[in-house]
Formats: structure tokens, C-alpha cells, sequence
């Protein structure tokens, strides 16, 4: 059975790219088309497009996250595989809903069906997906092998052909997840102190910038960090006359006056939305 990291551009899985060499590495890139988005280095830019085997303009996540996976892969000394789905703005219209916390499509659309579709192409057989929960996260990893079928295996469903003009679904076997830092008891202080003086600069926060994860005063956070970011994801809610969070907007959330500053050690980063598997 052959190996895979899914990579997200945090430390974590990179720690696992790093330290357990697998068959293949991936990294699922969330994207846009909004130029007001833009990743402001040109050469680069250039570059994540023959990767993608597509234009890029730019992502919903932190912009230094692009260059953290090509220093990343020059540090393991190994080939990251790029993979995209469709930009963010247009898995949107596909429901008659924003992604949210009760139906995160997004995860789906942006993150695993990018990576399943690359496994159907190239693999297509059984893999070993290496999974970033580190030791104190059992029961994350329970929950996910309890969705395992009869095999071991995660399925995902995806459409296999057309019937009287119809399209045809199939759940497809084909990953089974293992968790090489619950094994090792490896903590996140742990990996702190590995990628401390390494030549890979990571982001402060993973995910996308408007992530519904995220609490109110985290994502008025991100909306002084990244205004133009959070600025489509207001975009979305008044397009959609919808919301990423329950019984809020976007803007009423940018709009807050806050009694004091905000700093980044003021928050933790969210694991919560499995972005990276």
C-alpha cells in the first residue's frame, strides 16, 4: 500500500512531511479568482499556475503559505505534489447555502476532492494517508476511524458515470488514515521546537482567512490582518443573502470597535475544520 502526506502548510504536517517520507506528498491550495485577492509576487504566481496546470491569481488563505510549501520541499528534499479544485467563488452557486459549521462543503470541495482526484488518476488503489493528529488527539482520530467501512478504508463519493442522462454516484474505498504522531507521542511542543532555526517560514494561522470556524473576535483579527481576504468573504454573504455563521454577518464583525488591541498570541490556531487532511 502506498504512502501519502497531505500536506496543509502548517507545522504539523509538514513535521510529518519532514520526519515519515511517504510515496507521495500533496498540498491541496485553496484558490480565487478575485484580483482584488491577488498574490502580489508575479514570479511565484507564475509558478503555482504550472503547478496547478491552470492560472493562478491568488488564495482565501494566508499569502506566505506559498512560499512555505516551496521551502518546505526543498528542505525534505522531495517533489510536493500541487493540486487545486475549482476556485473558491465558484463551488459557492453548486448550493443554495454558504459553507458553514453544520455543512462545510467547502472542506470537501477545496481540500479532499482536489486530493481524491489526483489519487484516481495516479494511484488508484488503496493508499496510506498519514493524518497530522498529534498525541493528545485521540479522539479526533477515533471519530475518523469510526468512519471507516468494512476495510479500514474512508470513501468518498464522487460521480462515476451518467444514467438516462443522470449522473451516476459511487462511494469509491480509498484511503486508509494513520496517525504516525499519536503513534510516536509526538506533541505539539514538539514540533515547535523541530522548526525552530529551520529554513521553512510558516504562517501564524492556517485556513482560509474567513474560516466559520473561527470565533467573532478571531475573525475581526483576520479582517485587520488580511482586509482585502475578508472583504470576499463579506463579498459572499451579500451576493448570497446568507451567512458563514450563525445569526451574524461579515461586516458586523469587521465593523466591531474593540476596547483594546489585538494580538496574534491572543489566539490559537484552529484545528477544528480538518483543512489539511
Amino acid at each position: 500500500m502506498r504512502t501519502v502526506n497531505s500536506i496543509s502548510g502548517g507545522k504539523t504536517s509538514a513535521f510529518i512531511a519532514a520526519n515519515y517520507k511517504a510515496d507521495y506528498n500533496v498540498f491541496a491550495l485553496v484558490t480565487t479568482n478575485d484580483l482584488n485577492c491577488i498574490y502580489p509576487d508575479s514570479f511565484l504566481r507564475k509558478e503555482v499556475s504550472q503547478r496547478i496546470n491552470r492560472e493562478f491569481i491568488g488564495t482565501l488563505e494566508d499569502d506566505k503559505i506559498i512560499k512555505t510549501i516551496f521551502e518546505l520541499e526543498q528542505f525534505i528534499g522531495s517533489r510536493i505534489t500541487w493540486v487545486a479544485g475549482e476556485s473558491f467563488e465558484n463551488i459557492i452557486p453548486k448550493s443554495n447555502y454558504l459553507p458553514n459549521i453544520m455543512h462545510r462543503y467547502c472542506t470537501t470541495e477545496l481540500k479532499l476532492k482536489p486530493i481524491f482526484d489526483f489519487w484516481k488518476s495516479q494511484i488508484d488503489e488503496p493508499i496510506e494517508m498519514r493524518i497530522g493528529f498529534r498525541a493528545n488527539e485521540t479522539k479526533r482520530a477515533e471519530r475518523m476511524i469510526k468512519k471507516t467501512n468494512d476495510n479500514g478504508l474512508l470513501e468518498f463519493k464522487t460521480i462515476i458515470g451518467k444514467k438516462n442522462g443522470r449522473n451516476r454516484w459511487a462511494q469509491i474505498q480509498w484511503q486508509k488514515p494513520s496517525f504516525p504522531l499519536i503513534e510516536n507521542r509526538i506533541f505539539k511542543d514538539q514540533i515547535e521546537t523541530f522548526w525552530k532555526n529551520k529554513p521553512v517560514d510558516f504562517a501564524e494561522f492556517n485556513n482560509c482567512v474567513g474560516c466559520f470556524h473561527r470565533n467573532e473576535m478571531f475573525l475581526k483579527f483576520m479582517s485587520e490582518m488580511h482586509p482585502n481576504k475578508f472583504d470576499w468573504f463579506i463579498k459572499r454573504e451579500s451576493e448570497t443573502n446568507n451567512t458563514f455563521k450563525n445569526g451574524i454577518t461579515y461586516q458586523k464583525i469587521k465593523e466591531y470597535k474593540m476596547q483594546m488591541g489585538l494580538f496574534s498570541n491572543d489566539f490559537t490556531n484552529c484545528d477544528s475544520g480538518s483543512c489539511g487532511l
